[in-house]
């Protein structure tokens, strides 16, 4: 059983906060009660406050601010010797830095962040910062290393009955068996996650579940009314807390729903709208996913060969740069699918 979903990053005086607050709200108090802990001189409560404030940031694609928020407060935590709250500083930045495409911080950041949670005693700081390193290494294509600790993070979420972190959990093996081709298993995972997010109250959780069986429901069984149909429940979510990440994922899940039903101009307007709504958050995995729907979309409208061998070429060297395996295979088939393979790209490029 269930309880109903919470958010452990809204500490201190923030702990009244839903999960489903707004991210201005989020904001707005956070910021306050911050101002007023450096004001008393109270360091930890500053940590804490500031938690909320960099994670509000970040959401909202503000990454310079959420980059200064993690890092102040992290020295508000080490300065008033809270061990857990530092641990809880450091996962932000690592969520931070995997948002941006640093990988190897975001591994050492998240490392660091479970270390200091163990010693300060605090399982779910430690859970989440595994659960980060796991959804680092599942972008980067790492199924078989990081399979198994999605599994252990599952079962541990499940034992503890904590909705958040088991919807999370589902949707990261999910995602894996999805790309790996198990779809009905994809299918049965995200379903899995849907219901229970609805249930704890979990719009956020409940929106990527949704995104999910969106691209599933697209790919098995070629059903685009009902995938765009859960797409815009889903945005509906994303919009109403202003999650920009996830609504910018959702649009480029759009694309790639309309691009496999062949509404090409319909899809290379979502990929656009997409690309424009990633750069602007400096998120450069979705900017690249993006792109490369983008890419696909116009040739398929009749874009010059060569123009997308270079761009295709472009975007593969972009992808092996960040350290995405998975998305770099995408653009093989990719490659393969428009007839300008690799050999083709690269002769285009030069």
């Amino acid at each position: 059983m269930y309880g109903k979903a919470f958010a452990p990053e809204y500490q201190g005086p923030l702990t009244t906060l839903s999960v489903n607050s707004s991210l201005t709200d989020v904001l707005a108090a956070g910021t306050e009660q911050l101002r007023a802990a450096e004001r008393a001189g109270r360091p930890g409560e500053a940590a804490r406050s500031g938690l909320a404030v960099a994670e509000a940031h970040r959401r909202l694609g503000r990454v310079e601010e959420a980059d200064r928020a993690w890092k102040a407060s992290y020295r508000a935590a080490r300065a008033a010797g809270d061990t857990a709250a530092m641990a809880w500083a450091l996962w932000s930045g690592g969520t931070l830095a995997r948002q941006r495409g640093a990988f190897p911080l975001a591994r050492r950041l998240l490392r660091l962040a479970a270390e200091l949670g163990e010693h300060g005693g605090d399982v779910v700081v430690r859970g989440y910062s595994l659960a980060g390193l796991a959804e680092t290494g599942r972008i980067q294509g790492d199924y078989e290393e990081v399979g198994r600790l999605h599994e252990q993070l599952l079962a541990e979420a499940r034992r503890r009955g904590e909705a958040r972190h088991t919807v999370w959990a589902l949707e990261g093996i999910a995602q894996m068996h999805r790309n790996t081709g198990a779809l009905d298993t994809a299918y049965a995972l995200f379903e899995e996650a849907a219901d229970i997010a609805a249930r704890a109250e979990d719009r956020r959780g409940h929106a990527w579940a949704l995104r999910g069986l969106a691209d599933v429901v697209s790919v098995r069984d070629g059903d685009t009314e009902r995938a765009l149909g859960l797409l815009s429940e889903a945005e509906a979510s994303c919009r109403a807390m202003q999650l920009s990440g996830a609504l910018a994922y959702n649009h480029k899940m759009r694309g790639n729903v309309l691009y496999r039903a062949g509404r090409h101009p319909e899809a290379r307007a979502w990929y656009e709208r997409a690309l424009e709504e990633f750069r602007a958050m400096g998120e450069p995995r979705g900017e690249a996913l993006s792109r490369l729907g983008l890419a696909k979309s116009l040739a398929r409208l009749g874009r010059d060969r060569h123009e997308t061998a270079t761009e295709l070429a472009d975007l593969a060297r972009t992808l092996e740069r960040i350290g995405l395996r998975h998305a770099r295979d995408m653009v093989a088939r990719a490659q393969e699918e428009l007839g300008v393979g690799a050999d083709a790209a690269a002769g285009a490029a030069r």
